[in-house]
């Protein structure tokens, strides 16, 4: 049995395979999922599991080099986008690197999810609760 705190064995399987520059986006409830990459529902109900929840499971488990955020979670979203880059710092400083933050239009995110390996879609019903993690390498 797996040791590590990420029990859901899709996700697990879908970090342990990524490489480099590989990515791998979490969304609210209401992100369009393209057909190209792998769709993980964890959604349940509004709000469960929350997309903060989501990030942090992930996260323990993913080194994570760079991230993209929709432009417009700063103006619709301030507390969630506090909230996503205060715990991007806290990664930061546990895996020893600088995570660069890229921020693009609420369109050209939703075309950049057609280039990640899974969407894992969230319970999160606020708006533009999402983010495209791209793995690093722990060397």
């Amino acid at each position: 049995m797996k040791k590590g705190t990420l029990l859901n064995s899709d996700i697990s399987f879908l970090v342990s395979r990524l490489g480099h520059t590989d990515s791998l986006t979490i969304g609210d409830a209401g992100l369009p999922i393209p057909a190209g990459p792998q769709r993980i529902d964890l959604a349940l109900e509004k709000g469960i599991p929350s997309f903060m929840q989501v990030v942090r499971a992930v996260t323990a488990e993913m080194q994570v080099e760079n991230a993209i955020v929709a432009e417009e979670i700063k103006s619709h979203n301030p507390p969630l986008h506090d909230e996503l880059l205060a715990l991007l710092a806290s990664l930061q400083q546990q895996q020893g690197n600088t995570i660069a933050i890229q921020y693009v239009s609420h369109q050209q995110f939703k075309q950049q999810t057609q280039r990640s390996q899974a969407v894992i879609r969230s319970g999160e019903c606020s708006p533009y609760a999402n983010v495209i993690l791209c793995a690093g390498v722990t060397f």
